[in-house]
């Protein structure tokens, strides 16, 4: 059937096949559009001229019964019928814009976020970490000043207590010396 609606290339197979299907579902009893359809591809198969393959068609549908206001009425059927798989169609393509799509779009939204979360966690930790190192420089300098204090601490301590207890030693050996 879906010769007779023309082999136009660059129409998708699978959606014709389907719209095809719909119409062959929702035939109507008897000779009507779809036969006449049929009827006229086969005349305009032969190269016959437009208008001769029309009128011819429907000179042999006329035999069956077929009259002009039933070719339309039924022409108009099974446009709503493919108007019906259109809006089923649409609701399937919704459906899967919905799973497929807008999902992922979500997804994505709420990576971006963390994104986001992840980058301020990464510059508290820089902030975090440059004070560490300037606390440390710090306290390198403060050890050294410290320790430098300490050492001279010890070392008067040292020198005082040396001259103290040479001043002692020498006054024993005076005491020894002199009673």
């Amino acid at each position: 059937m879906k010769d007779f609606f023309g082999a136009h290339h660059g129409l998708d197979e699978r959606s014709m096949e389907s719209l095809v299907a719909a119409l062959e579902r929702e035939n109507l009893p008897g000779f009507d559009y779809l036969e006449f359809k049929q009827s006229l591809g086969r005349l305009q198969s032969l190269n016959m001229e437009e208008e001769v393959a029309f009128k011819s068609a429907f000179v042999t549908a006329s035999t069956m019964g077929l009259t002009k206001e039933k070719l339309l009425k039924t022409a108009d059927h099974y446009k709503e019928v493919l108007l019906r798989e259109k809006k089923s169609f649409d609701a399937a393509l919704a459906n899967q814009v919905k799973a497929k799509v807008d999902g992922k779009r979500r997804e994505v939204e709420i990576l971006q976020k963390k994104v986001i979360e992840y980058e301020a966690k990464i510059q508290e930790f820089q902030q975090k970490k440059a004070e560490a190192e300037k606390i440390i420089a710090e306290a390198d300098e403060s050890i050294t000043t410290a320790q430098s204090s300490i050492n001279d601490v010890h070392e008067r301590f040292e020198a005082t207590l040396k001259s103290l207890l040479n001043q002692i030693n020498t006054d024993l050996e005076d005491i020894n010396r002199y009673l």
